[in-house]
């Protein structure tokens, strides 16, 4: 086996790469990769793709998606102040390689494995360390300053400690379904303050007389695709500068990803004027976009939260991750997970700086999870009824 380099998906038979990673994990999907490829999400934002892959004769065995960047925009991985102080020390911080999916903070596999042709642990993992060994050398050929491995799992990353990469932690907020029957079964397990407290919201977002529903993406008319990217569109224009995603990407996705990617629609006399978008897999449910014309009390913990939990509830998903950051959403049922990251640093003395600061912030992390599920939303005692 040997690592081929290429810089588009358009070389990889989309068949093939979908036999890939993870069991319907909807962002290492051909159609997810290959269509911000395709329809201008990438290099106007600094991701530039180079894509690893393994053959094992003519069949694709495995796969990791890069991008040299030369910024950190999109990557919800915060190493600026990493950049800046190589730049004090006057090197060069850019351009550097990240192993993600773009603008995507939801953990999953990285290391693409097929898991149909490789049967046993040993293989997969003789495939990653292949496919580190290669990426290594590419940044040394290339002088790339590092190596970043975005939202996968901690143990694949701790499997692969021989390379020098250095495991970072963060926090999200998760939701997980303990088999709730309905919405108000889930109301039942949080404390009587949390149980009214998310009641008004949803009395005070369905009080605006709007309609609700949520659209599976195949089942969504490319007028309205239109309307959604326009409306999320316009927070981007509003807060942050240009949006990332294309039209036509999101036209894209309902036609390929088809049933696993969902919108929740909000409608005033027949208009959308604000929207969520969610995709899933067998057992997630990702929130990852919203977008509204002007504010509505709690419309937006209706659209981006509550009706996120109800789909899950209803569809038997284990898991909701609705997104980056946001301690507010621990008081609606979202508890703190880490989340990983895994780090390369070619320059010898920076790696131990940044291996000091490493050990230094996941003591920070572990303190402010803890203090976080002190103040969980739970019932702790009969008397919570």
């Amino acid at each position: 086996m040997k690592v081929i380099v290429s810089h588009s998906l358009a070389e990889v038979d989309a068949s093939h790469w979908d036999l890939l990673g993870e069991s319907n994990y909807p962002f290492s999907k051909h159609a997810f990769v290959y269509g911000l490829e395709q329809h201008n999400c990438l290099e106007p934002f600094g991701w530039h793709p180079v894509y690893f892959t393994i053959y094992q004769g003519n069949t694709l065995a495995a796969a990791l998606p890069c991008y040299i960047k030369t910024n950190s925009y999109g990557e919800l991985v915060f190493d600026n102040a990493w950049a800046q102080a190589y730049e004090r020390s006057g090197l060069d911080y850019y351009p550097k390689l990240v192993t993600a999916i773009p603008y995507t903070p939801a953990t999953g596999e990285r290391f693409l494995i097929n898991r149909t042709l490789l049967t046993d642990e040993a293989s997969r993992q003789d495939c990653r360390q292949l496919l580190c060994r290669a990426v290594i050398t590419f940044c040394e050929k290339h002088r790339l300053s590092s190596w970043h491995i975005l939202f996968t799992r901690e143990s694949i990353l701790r499997s692969l400690d021989n390379q020098a990469i250095m495991l970072r932690s963060d926090i999200q907020f998760h939701w997980q379904n303990a088999q709730y029957r309905d919405f108000d079964d889930f109301l039942g397990a949080l404390s009587s303050r949390k149980r009214k407290n998310i009641r008004k919201e949803r009395r005070c977002a369905h009080a605006h007389g709007f309609d609700i529903t949520m659209q599976a993406g195949d089942h969504i008319e490319a007028k309205d695709w239109r309307r959604i990217h326009q409306l999320y569109a316009g927070i981007y224009e509003r807060k942050y500068g240009m949006a990332t995603l294309s039209p036509e990407f999101f036209q894209h996705l309902g036609d390929t990803l088809k049933n696993q990617v969902l919108a929740v629609l909000v409608r005033d006399q027949g208009e959308i004027i604000a929207t969520s978008l969610f995709f899933r897999s067998d057992t997630h449910l990702y929130g990852r976009v919203w977008g509204c014309e002007s504010f509505a009390r709690d419309l937006h913990f209706e659209c981006c939260y509550y009706q996120g939990i109800e789909y899950c509830i209803a569809n038997q998903l284990e898991w909701f991750d609705p997104g980056a950051q946001g301690p507010h959403k621990l008081s609606r049922g979202f508890l703190p997970r880490k989340t990983w990251s895994g780090h390369w640093i070619a320059q010898i003395e920076f790696r131990r700086a940044i291996a000091g600061f490493l050990k230094q912030e996941l003591q920070y992390i572990e303190d402010y999870q803890a203090q976080l599920m002190q103040h969980s939303p739970y019932r702790k005692t009969e008397n919570d009824k």
